[in-house]
């Protein structure tokens, strides 16, 4: 039998993916519990206005994630971030997730739902292993569980002050070969996977989902995102040394992307699941092209 769900925990809600599936839920109906540290926050004060229910923690904080879990009955789970100047520390990430899973079994969850990252191959020495080590937590939890393994979001044209993402004086500077398929998916089927999930927890038990929406070369998105704003913006691939000047484990997801041929995922099979996954092309039209625009717009004023 399904679980029955009254309350729903999410984590990382004042991010980019809990945020997403967090408002996906509301506006389904459901009742949502948001853990968050600071809720004076406007994202979490955003989430209360939604309907959202506020719990103060963090991951570090083992009786706060007690009293997060209690009454709830499922937990939307985002990998606390733990990338800084050096990349990843997966251990301190695979720390955290996990207890948060120990904490979910102890408090009697039914049913957890765990977003990671989208696999290239089996190598996980880089910034998968953490969140490897979470999944396998999941999967022995005794909950009804879902897996998944989004790629890189559309939305992370939007990023500022990264050094590599985002749109910078025209340029879209990144990993990515510029002669192959560069796959992307949008938060918002994210979230609408996530909110399938929840709906039908025996239809997705023990399933893992790699997430992608379309598959386009880096140059096209360029050239999409142009037509789409009126602002001319080109593609720049980064070589290896320039990715080995941003440290070890960006030079490893460079060269794992050449070897590898990319993420796994199947969007034919998720379409399947998911009808209405969004192109890119559908994503600019939806929002994407206006936020885009209005950056660059402000980036032209602030130029003058």
């Amino acid at each position: 039998m399904s679980p029955q769900h009254h309350l729903v925990l999410v984590t990382g809600a004042t991010g980019k993916q809990g945020g997403a599936t967090a408002r996906k839920l509301l506006a389904d109906g459901a009742a949502v519990r948001v853990l968050v540290r600071d809720p004076n926050a406007p994202a979490a004060q955003a989430l209360a206005a939604a309907g959202a229910e506020l719990a103060v923690g963090d991951f570090d904080t083992p009786d706060s994630l007690r009293v997060a879990l209690a009454g709830a009955t499922a937990l939307f789970a985002v990998p606390p971030a733990t990338y800084g100047a050096q990349g990843w520390d997966a251990d301190l990430e695979a720390t955290r997730g996990v207890a948060l899973v120990t904490a979910a079994r102890r408090a009697g969850i039914e049913q957890i739902v765990f977003t990671g990252i989208g696999s290239m191959s089996d190598d996980t020495s880089w910034g998968a292993n953490g969140k490897e080590r979470i999944e396998e937590a999941v999967a022995a939890s005794g909950a009804h569980y879902t897996l998944l393994r989004p790629v890189r979001f559309m939305e992370n044209y939007l990023l500022r002050g990264m050094p590599i993402d985002g749109i910078v004086d025209g340029v879209h500077r990144h990993l990515f070969p510029a002669d192959r398929p560069m796959k992307v998916i949008a938060l918002a089927d994210i979230a609408d996977i996530a909110a399938l999930a929840f709906a039908d927890p025996d239809r997705f038990h023990s399933r893992t989902l790699e997430l992608a929406g379309d598959s386009l070369t880096p140059p096209a998105a360029a050239t999409a995102i142009t037509e789409t704003t009126g602002h001319q913006v080109r593609y720049q691939e980064l070589d290896e040394s320039d990715a080995a000047a941003l440290g070890d484990m960006i030079a490893h997801t460079w060269r794992l992307m050449r070897d590898s041929g990319g993420w796994r995922a199947d969007i034919a099979a998720l379409r399947e699941i998911h009808p209405g996954l969004r192109t890119f092309d559908t994503w600019l039209a939806e929002t994407g092209a206006a936020q885009i625009k209005s950056l660059l717009d402000s980036d032209r004023v602030g130029a003058r």
